[in-house]
């Protein structure tokens, strides 16, 4: 991948010696304690490095490239390792499409909160998001992971009495399609084919969105709210 050597430019010593290091240099460069590096390879979240002797093994780019993938997944992002292990199962696999990778993501990213909400609170807010996808023109089918998370938020928040109408998020849903709409076209022009780079887009694009809402929100509400002064 064009856009992946630059990840790894600040690495020089990991491509020395045929590229291949022991697990304490890896543990260097990359930032992650050996132990933890370990736990990584005994989950099958890290493949297994070339073995040199009893319990000796070296590393590769490779393996300091997964290890970045699993801390920016967990860290930036907030996922569980359950989840990442499902992002890069589907990463992996060579017979996956990159739509069914996606399929894939936004099932690691969903979680279920209907038995804490109440089903009946959940179907109500369920087809009111059905009905604002299909008035945005968009199809039902392709869009129930993301409609049911939606229709959870809109249940939670009367449940709290936080009252709200599926109206309101129209605006929201706007300018999330016009960034969907810039994501894929980076895709497209790195010729569609490259699931790595596009599901790591999707998970920290999705994060970035949510900080530039944070910062909007933090500058509104000083504008809107300043604080008391004393004379």
């Amino acid at each position: 991948m064009a856009n992946d050597r630059s990840l790894w430019q600040d690495c020089p010593n990991v491509r020395q010696g045929g590229g291949r290091v022991r697990i304490s240099e890896l543990s260097r460069q990359s930032g992650v304690s050996v132990p933890t590096i370990k736990f990584y390879l005994r989950e099958g979240l890290l493949p297994a490095g070339l073995p040199t002797g009893r319990n000796q093994a070296d590393y590769s780019e490779r393996h300091l490239r997964r290890i970045r993938l699993i801390r920016t997944l967990t860290g930036i992002a907030g996922l569980d390792l359950s989840s990442v292990r499902e992002i890069l199962a589907a990463i992996d696999d060579k017979d996956l499409t990159l739509r069914d990778a996606y399929q894939v993501l936004d099932q690691a990213l969903y979680l279920d909160g209907s038995e804490t909400l109440g089903r009946e609170a959940v179907d109500c807010a369920r087809e009111e998001v059905a009905d604002l996808a299909e008035a945005l023109g968009w199809s039902r089918e392709s869009s129930l992971s993301g409609g049911e998370v939606l229709a959870h938020v809109l249940a939670g928040l009367r449940s709290l009495g936080c009252e709200a109408e599926v109206s309101f998020f129209t605006s929201y849903a706007r300018a999330a399609e016009q960034l969907v709409v810039s994501e894929l076209d980076l895709v497209a022009a790195e010729g569609g084919t490259e699931k790595g780079p596009a599901i790591v887009r999707s998970v920290l694009f999705g994060v970035a969105l949510s900080a530039l809402r944070r910062m909007a929100h933090e500058h509104h509400v000083a504008l809107r709210f300043p604080l008391n002064t004393v004379e």
